[in-house]
């Protein structure tokens, strides 16, 4: 379903860019980090961790906004991941496995927040937490945030392993899935949540179909999909649909793919290729599209796609992303 169209607004004066603030202007010194008395929600988190079984190491206030949070020792089985996050890599799990096994200790704190149930979610160490399970681990340490909000928001912040596009997407997709069941804002108002609009659609997709080839497709959606107007848990409807469509599209591309084989190409290649040869903005750059048209557009011009046209060098000199699908 296409998303209701709006009156334009005035095209905004762009703003004076930000100074930089001088070198030790900022936040907390470091003998004010632990001063002060923690406000009473803070007092009654830690009683929550000590009752919970685990232990609060220190209570202290963040150096560059002055947030109050805990450093506790948690009962490992009482931390779980967020529902929303990627999916985990069990080579990565190995390779931290290894490296926290030979030094014998483990250095890198998770951040988590506690639910209302008493457990504790982590939105960025899910493989630390996995490889802290593997070595037999009783316990793990943790920055214990006292605003749940936080956690969709460390997402950003992620630096245990490079995301690539489908895991970047899954975790966008969760993440926006889980949010529509709290929060009924206009989508756009989650852009710095979900980084860019085409991950939500890629997203569902991947859903829907794991091994969807969506390297071949985001360069296109980067260009014709925006954030939505409408209230989150409406505007995942209409992402559904999207999905719903390019996934139709990837099955006729597909079969333009299985035309090309038919007459003896093979290359990693050739999805990249049949989506450029039907994209209809591919060289139009700058210029604005409708996403419902351009997808159609695209299928089906796929639908009429003739292999016996392509040329052999059409195929050699053809790049972009490699064939994901079939890997």
């Amino acid at each position: 379903m296409p998303e209701p169209k709006t009156a334009k607004k005035p095209a905004r004066r762009s703003a004076k860019k930000k100074a930089a603030p001088a070198p030790g202007s900022r936040g907390l010194a470091p003998d004010a980090l632990g001063s002060g008395s923690p406000p009473a929600a803070v007092a009654r988190l830690a009683a929550a961790i000590e009752s919970d079984g685990g232990s609060v190491l220190a209570t202290y206030r963040d150096p560059l906004g002055g947030n109050w949070q805990l450093f506790a020792g948690l009962p490992i089985d009482l931390v779980e991941p967020t529902p929303y996050q990627r999916d985990l890599s069990d080579a990565h799990v190995a390779k931290l496995r290894s490296a926290i096994d030979r030094l014998g200790r483990y250095l890198d704190p998770m951040v988590v927040v506690r639910t209302d149930d008493g457990h504790y979610w982590t939105p960025n160490g899910n493989h630390r937490l996995a490889a802290l399970r593997t070595l037999g681990a009783r316990a793990a340490v943790a920055i214990v945030v006292p605003e749940p909000e936080v956690a969709r928001r460390i997402l950003l912040l992620n630096t245990e392993k490079a995301h690539n596009l489908r895991e970047r997407a899954l975790e966008v997709a969760r993440l926006a899935q889980n949010l529509a069941q709290l929060d009924d804002r206009p989508e756009r108002e989650f852009e710095t949540e979900f980084e860019e609009a085409a991950l939500l659609t890629l997203g569902f997709c991947y859903l829907e179909n794991g091994r969807f080839a969506g390297g071949a497709y985001h360069p296109v959606l980067r260009r014709i999909d925006k954030f939505l107007g409408s209230p989150l848990p409406k505007a995942l409807e209409i992402r559904r649909e999207r999905a719903a469509k390019v996934l139709e599209l990837e099955a006729a591309v597909g079969e333009a793919i299985q035309g090309l084989k038919a007459r003896g190409f093979e290359s990693p290649y050739l999805r990249a290729f049949v989506v450029a040869r039907i994209n209809p903005i591919r060289f139009k750059r700058g210029a604005s599209a409708e996403f419902d048209e351009t997808i159609e557009k695209m299928t089906a011009s796929a639908r009429r796609f003739d292999a016996a046209k392509v040329k052999a060098d059409q195929v050699a000199r053809a790049s972009g992303p490699a064939d994901e699908s079939a890997s």
